[in-house]
């Protein structure tokens, strides 16, 4: 049986609402009206006799049924993107998309700034919702609640494409006044000073406990906290130091009376990158998001791979 305009819509409507569990952003995604979205909602429960989403303090979340539905319902909107040829050209002009993000807290800090300005002038109505890490977000970028997320995640290195935005370091950070931490930092001034740590969303703090215990070299941590956005004033207002990314630290010397030397014990660099599902490589949308993601790392002076 010949699928009609009105059918499809109903599978489009379907697929929207499960990705962005909510009539209203399911409607902006399409162009569409929410009462058109509640409708065609409407339609659809009713012909498989089943609820399908219900609201939840987390959004339209679905059902047991419903979530049966998801692998086949973009099965055949799949092919029939490839079948009919219906990969839409993007326009970031005139495109009111809502492109969802995963970011680390320090690519909050580091990043999302500078991309937030160069999307705000290329694509004017277009619109950003930045999702914490978590343990799902290999299946958020499946299924396409999420566009793109950029970090250190090794758990994305297996299945998803990446490309690498640029290398990054660990440099350590005290407050301008120290007292005993003035013109250089020494090895035996790194392990008998008080450490603050952060307990951040991604692999950076994993990997330095890692290169540290490889090295035999034990910090004493007097602070943990939760993110970075405090740091600085933190590391300013305290003996502490901070072992964080390098990059980082260039953002928030400019926030606080601190400074920066160089780690006095050989550690590794590692690579941040953005990661996306191979489902959506060729959507118009996320590549002109990812080229845009490449292209501000290479007007700041980063080296894009």
């Amino acid at each position: 049986m010949a699928l009609d305009t009105i059918e499809l819509r109903l599978l489009q409507v379907f697929d929207a609402i499960y990705k962005l569990r909510s009539v209203t952003e399911a409607a902006v995604a399409l162009d569409l009206s929410q009462p058109a979205v509640s409708v065609a909602l409407s339609k659809l429960r009713h012909h498989f006799g089943d609820p399908l989403f219900v609201r939840t303090s987390s959004g339209m979340e679905a059902t047991p049924f419903g979530a049966g539905l998801v692998r086949p319902v973009r099965g055949v909107l799949d092919a029939l993107d490839v079948v009919m040829g219906q990969q839409s050209i993007f326009d970031p002009a005139s495109s009111k998309r809502l492109f969802r993000i995963c970011m680390t807290d320090i690519s909050q800090l580091v990043l999302l700034p500078r991309l937030w300005e160069a999307l705000s002038l290329a694509a004017p109505g277009v619109r950003i919702d930045v999702l914490p890490l978590g343990s799902d977000i290999a299946r958020l970028l499946e299924s396409g609640e999420a566009d793109l997320a950029l970090g250190l995640m090794p758990q994305l290195e297996a299945g998803f494409y990446q490309n690498v935005l640029f290398s990054q370091k660990f440099v350590c950070m005290v407050s301008a006044m120290h007292p005993r931490i003035q013109k250089e930092l020494q090895p035996d001034q790194f392990v008998s000073e008080g450490h603050a740590v952060v307990s951040s969303s991604g692999a950076g703090p994993l990997i330095l406990d890692r290169e540290l215990d490889r090295l035999g070299i034990h910090r004493k941590i007097s602070l943990n906290i939760p993110n970075f956005i405090g740091a600085a004033l933190v590391v300013e207002h305290t003996d502490l130091i901070l072992t964080i990314p390098e990059r980082l630290a260039d953002v928030l010397q400019g926030r606080a009376a601190v400074r920066t030397f160089p780690v006095p014990f050989a550690l590794p660099s590692y690579e941040v990158k953005q990661h996306w599902h191979e489902r959506f490589n060729k959507d118009p949308g996320s590549q002109w998001l990812r080229r845009m993601v490449t292209e501000v790392m290479s007007s700041n002076g980063i080296k894009a791979a």
